[in-house]
């Protein structure tokens, strides 16, 4: 529906409710959407969400390994990657990396991530041989790893197409592609916060060579920087397009600006970055995505990590209907400066849910339907018994990692 700046709310909002295409002056419109107006939008996600997932909410149990912060490229809103030679650049090791994702499939896990910096010694053979470790030595576990921007890193490194690389990888045991690096999918912010990056068109391309191979995705957008609506609104639409051509999306998650020890925050290397979103501007972003994507991407994760658990919470009533994972391990938004922690038990994501009235499930990687959890266990599992204060000793942290890795350069 043709949304331009005088087409009354209401008419936007039925319209998306009966499934109807909102054009780009529509969306960008939603997205500014403020005050009482922000307020039915809101209500519309909700009661959208309602109709397409129902009263569902879903995580996974899941560890993430970023297996090295060593990387080529300086993303001015990274503050987790060094440059190699930097005093407090780590590197796990191969055996490293397997014996985490063992101890985590022992820990109940069903899913590890793997996702790290462009190591200037990483190839894509590599990648191929790390994803064949783990998947020997803990088979159940789904491999979750490597961006748009590794595969491409990783195929160029090799001499190998994107496809060579993904099929090889797929072969190895990789189930999913995280959809990260995409930022803005607008190349003119590309521009301005992460110079020499992979373009739209590339990420876009590369995401689909990853669904021609026979493999999912999720997406990603990151916001409250400098972009504007009107660059949300054309990432959304790009995401709806992609979908309906290649229908290998498994969900959107929309991570907010962690701003605090950002480069281009902090260092002021970006005029006119803002130190993340407002509330109202997560409320928006959240339902909008709903009413443009739900019909053929229903799944909207809330991270705690960005925005902490009361945070996500809330964003359960404005559209999202999935909560992440337990992570056990969490870098990069940690070395921005997040404070919510690294780690959530399953039964604290359970009450969050709880929370806002809806059902509890844990669910694989591709929202399938693991267990529904209409009250709680009666016998705590191992998960459930570790705390999240207790998990920096019990898991490693970024910041025990960092300090491994200057005492190695000493």
């Amino acid at each position: 529906m043709t949304g331009g700046p005088s087409a009354p709310l209401e008419d936007l909002l039925a319209a998306a409710r009966a499934g109807e295409d909102l054009d780009h002056p529509a969306v960008s419109r939603l997205l500014r959407a403020r005050g009482p107006d922000l307020e039915q939008l809101v209500a519309a996600a909700d009661a959208l969400r309602a109709e397409q997932v129902g009263p569902l909410v879903s995580y996974v149990v899941n560890r993430n390994i970023n297996f090295t912060s060593a990387c080529v490229k300086r993303c001015r809103f990274c503050a987790f990657a060094r440059g190699y030679r930097d005093t407090s650049v780590y590197r796990l090791s191969r055996a490293e990396v397997v014996s985490r994702a063992v101890e985590a499939a022992a820990l109940g896990a069903t899913e590890v991530c793997l996702q790290a910096g462009l190591a200037p010694e990483l190839t894509g053979r590599d990648q191929v041989a790390l994803c064949a470790a783990v998947h020997e030595a803990a088979p159940g576990l789904h491999i979750h790893g490597f961006s748009p921007e590794e595969l491409r890193y990783g195929a160029q490194r090799a001499g190998w197409t994107v496809r060579e690389l993904v099929v090889a990888l797929r072969e190895a045991g990789l189930g999913t592609v995280p959809g990260t690096s995409a930022e803005i999918l607008v190349d003119e912010v590309r521009r301005r916060i992460s110079p020499g990056r992979l373009s739209t068109a590339e990420w876009l391309e590369t995401v689909r060579k990853v669904h021609e191979a026979g493999l999912r995705s999720s997406s990603t957008v990151m916001y409250g920087h400098v972009e504007t609506p009107e660059h949300l609104a054309t990432h959304l639409l790009l995401l709806r397009a992609l979908q309906r051509e290649t229908g290998g999306l498994t969900e959107l998650v929309p991570l907010a600006f962690v701003h605090t020890e950002a480069p281009m925050w902090r260092q002021g290397l970006v005029a006119g970055v803002r130190p993340g979103p407002t509330w109202e501007e997560s409320l928006a972003l959240f339902a909008t995505a709903r009413l443009v994507l739900g019909r053929d991407l229903p799944h909207l994760q809330a991270s705690w990590v960005k925005l902490g658990l009361e945070g996500a919470a809330a964003l359960l009533e404005a559209g999202a209907d999935d909560l992440g994972g337990t992570l056990m391990n969490e870098s990069i938004s940690t070395a921005a400066g997040a404070g919510h922690g690294q780690f959530q038990p399953p039964r604290v994501l359970r009450r969050l849910a709880r929370s806002r009235g809806r059902v509890p499930v844990e669910r694989s990687t591709t929202y399938g339907l693991r267990r529904a959890f209409l009250e709680e266990p009666a016998q705590a599992e191992i998960l459930d018994q570790i705390r999240p204060e207790e998990a920096d000793a019990r898991f490693g942290s970024y910041a025990a990692l960092s300090r491994r890795g200057a005492q190695a350069a000493r």
